[in-house]
């Protein structure tokens, strides 16, 4: 594609709600997940620290 401006590039040919809707969708979701991991690891550690059991005994109750 080829734009001879600034806003047809931004209009990405009349498809630029889809076009620019999904770059932000992404963009939230590149930002959202590594703050979820941090807080699951953060509240996984909490409990490990708390005294619900060592590694080993938390793998075990997993597995079984």
């Amino acid at each position: 594609m080829s734009w001879g401006s600034t806003t047809e590039f931004f209009a990405m040919g009349g498809r630029a709600a889809f076009v620019w809707g999904s770059l932000a969708v992404v963009a939230l979701c590149l930002i959202v997940e590594p703050l979820t991991v941090r807080a699951r690891h953060r509240r996984a550690l909490a409990e490990l620290k708390r005294g619900r059991g060592t590694t080993r005994e938390v793998t075990r109750e997993a597995t079984a």
